[in-house]
């Protein structure tokens, strides 16, 4: 399975996903260009920026409306 099936099927059962989450769980390095290809591909995945306990920002990425529904 691909990575961009693997993160979409992640994000139709999960509320979201995180880049650590990403590396951690399915080996995925760029998240960015994997929600790329996915919202290329007519997907509406929104991204919020959340803080970390270091006072750094990551972006935790949500499946609004899947294409074609």
């Amino acid at each position: 399975m691909s990575q961009n099936n693997v993160i979409l099927s992640h994000l139709r059962t999960r509320p979201n996903i995180t880049p650590i989450e990403a590396l951690n769980k399915y080996g995925c390095m760029r998240l960015a260009a994997r929600i790329r290809d996915l919202r290329d591909g007519g997907n509406h995945i929104e991204m919020t920026l959340i803080p970390t306990n270091s006072g750094k920002w990551i972006g935790s990425y949500s499946l609004v409306k899947e294409a074609g529904q």
